[in-house]
């Protein structure tokens, strides 16, 4: 069997899967799943997760072609609108994964927009980000690496001006959150307004599996769109092949990271390897010294998820629910978990590995 049956027979389960959800869920969010039968916990409004969902039900309506499949994915994009209202950086996350796959639809273009004007507006010239936000609760000028995917695409649709703050956003990022070589910086950061100094936060720990993902995730998207890129396309580069180098993303044996490098015995994260395999697909249409290498891994990171860490017919669980994945290592919450947004980047990779979806347009 072909490496694109193999991917082609996994995508169907995975969006099998979010058909089996949405009956589940109704016109509620799937947030994570028990691994031991598959319910959900969910949440009314979608929470910074509610984009994936949507996300994923437009993919099943591009898998199946369906005109009812079509319409579940627009409503639930729909009720995703309140957040534009919304004071944070994840706005990025949620409109850009829940609107960027609906083809040809109105709503959701114009809900992108009116997302993308929103956080145009959002952006302080001071720190050169658009802040965390307080929409979650906390200090409101915190730069956080989960503030920076989608939300670089998404800006960049707000015209040139937006494309300028999308650089900035994301160097702004890079500057605290990649730090010298070798060496692991903390992903979230506190503006001190009294003395223009950026302190670090103690959570998420440095290591964290998720950081290093959504920040080359947000990297390799600045890569290929040229709005973003000729704002400092030889920083981007440079930073890539840290990330690259200093994560080992592109050697050894290990495909799903721990969910922190401090615990490397620990709950592992299939959620921040299938973002991570995401980036890669995405870093190999970047002329580089690595794009072979990214390609190569990025496939191999999907199988390793689909052959090892996807549930599979006949058992007690249903089908295509993508295991092991760690929503919140330290507080001990849904560690070994189906979780929504691995889910959808999983699907998202098998889909571009099926010719489903073109990566370079997302």
């Amino acid at each position: 069997m072909s490496r694109g049956d193999r991917a082609g027979r996994a995508l169907a389960a995975v969006l099998e899967r979010a058909a089996v959800t949405a009956a589940q869920v109704g016109s509620r969010f799937p947030l994570y799943a028990d691994p031991a039968d598959g319910t959900w916990t969910t949440t009314g409004r979608g929470s910074w997760a509610g984009g994936f969902w949507a996300g994923l039900l437009w993919l099943r309506a591009r898998h199946t072609g369906e005109e009812a499949d079509r319409r579940a994915a627009a409503a639930c994009t729909a009720r995703l609108a309140p957040w534009t209202e919304a004071d944070t950086a994840t706005r990025g996350l949620i409109f850009w994964y829940a609107t960027a796959l609906a083809e040809d639809d109105g709503e959701a273009a114009a809900l992108r927009a009116q997302a993308a004007k929103a956080c145009l507006a959002a952006h302080d010239p001071v720190t050169g980000i658009v802040p965390w936000g307080d929409a979650f609760g906390g200090p409101r000028m915190l730069a956080r690496v989960d503030g920076v995917p989608g939300t670089v695409p998404l800006l960049a649709e707000a015209g040139p001006a937006g494309a300028a703050v999308a650089a900035a956003h994301l160097h702004r990022h890079l500057d605290l959150c990649l730090g010298r070589p070798g060496r692991r910086q903390p992903p979230a950061w506190r503006f001190d307004g009294w003395d223009g100094s950026w302190q670090p936060c103690e959570e998420p720990r440095p290591g964290w599996s998720r950081g290093s993902a959504w920040l080359l995730l947000a990297v390799a998207d600045a890569l290929l769109d040229p709005r973003v890129a000729v704002h400092g396309r030889q920083r981007l580069i440079d930073a890539a092949g840290q990330l690259l180098a200093q994560e080992g993303v592109l050697s050894g044996d290990r495909l799903v990271p721990p969910a922190g490098a401090h615990d490397p015995d620990g709950p592992l994260d299939s959620s921040a390897a299938a973002i991570g395999a995401v980036a890669l697909l995405k870093l190999a249409r970047v002329p580089a010294a690595w794009s072979t290498a990214c390609s190569r891994r990025g496939a191999a990171v999907l199988s390793r998820l689909a052959g090892a860490h996807l549930t599979g017919p006949g058992g007690r669980r249903p089908a295509g629910m993508l295991l092991d994945g760690c929503y919140d290592a330290d507080k001990g919450l849904a560690v070994r978990h189906e979780l929504i947004w691995g889910d959808f980047f999983l699907a998202l990779g098998l889909a571009s590995l099926t010719g489903l979806v073109d990566l370079t347009r997302l």
